[in-house]
């Protein structure tokens, strides 16, 4: 009778830990506590990306005059059918690749060390270059990054890679373009891989529940940025296995248990 209690005793045990309470999977449970200019602050720097090594910048170059900035367009012809039988003459865009060493070659203007300039300061070092030297007019000079990706891993329900056709992302939006976190994931513990235009790689760890990250610089994301979620303690535990040797012992513990108690009823 105690064997058969003992046996009961330990598969309550288990069952009660098998049970995961419910954790908290709630976002920015404080944002009425943040300071509003705090928030518009956060939203000017949007987009503005750093540029880095192995980029495809797109850089178009305009004015009032279209001829006149022509030469500083970046473009390549190719063969284009038009009516069906005769060939004509279209042009497609090229992109600037960021060389190792930090530097695109621009047409006229020559080789540009850009590495770790933003968006908007490139545009302005561009424009500063052209005028007054070659143009009457200040040009508007518009830059974009073709190559803009984040990958999300882990506790995600749609993990993958997210590419932003229009340069720009935030941490809100890749996390609806993953169709949020599972009920599994960490809220408090978002892990953000970043790399530097100098190569370094940093790590910083943001609490969703917090809504103070969407004031930090790393909620506006950059290129080539790793999203992390990893598994709460109670998803870790679902999927924690004994090794095989220990299965075995188990397995023969269990059997040895449920011969003696059979014994036991009927010695009754």
């Amino acid at each position: 009778m105690k064997i058969r209690n003992l046996v009961m005793l330990a598969g309550t045990l288990l069952l009660l830990a098998a049970c995961n309470p419910k954790e908290d999977i709630s976002y920015m449970t404080n944002i009425d506590n943040i300071p509003s200019a705090a928030l518009s602050e956060a939203t000017t720097q949007a987009g503005d990306f750093s540029i880095k090594r192995g980029d495809l910048l797109q850089i178009n170059v305009a004015a009032s005059n279209a001829d006149a900035v022509k030469p500083f367009n970046k473009q390549q012809y190719v063969p284009m059918l038009e009516s069906g039988t005769t060939y004509g003459l279209d042009y497609s865009v090229v992109y600037y690749l960021v060389d190792n060493a930090g530097n695109i070659d621009f047409p006229v203007l020559g080789r540009l060390h850009v590495l770790g300039m933003t968006k908007v300061s490139l545009q302005e070092y561009i424009s500063n270059l052209i005028y007054p030297k070659y143009l009457t007019e200040k040009p508007d000079v518009e830059c974009r990054i073709q190559n803009f990706r984040v990958f999300c891993l882990g506790e995600f329900n749609s993990p993958g890679v997210i590419k932003a056709s229009n340069g720009r992302l935030n941490l809100i939006e890749a996390i609806s373009e993953c169709r949020d976190l599972k009920p599994e994931g960490r809220r408090d513990n978002v892990m953000l891989i970043r790399t530097n235009p100098n190569g370094e790689r940093y790590v910083k760890r943001i609490d969703l529940g917090d809504a103070t990250f969407m004031t930090l610089p790393e909620f506006e994301l950059q290129q080539n940025d790793i999203l992390y979620v990893e598994p709460n303690k109670y998803k870790k535990r679902s999927i924690w296995s004994l090794p095989p040797v220990y299965n075995a012992a188990v397995s023969i513990f269990g059997t040895v248990v449920s011969v003696v108690n059979f014994v036991l009823l009927l010695a009754k």
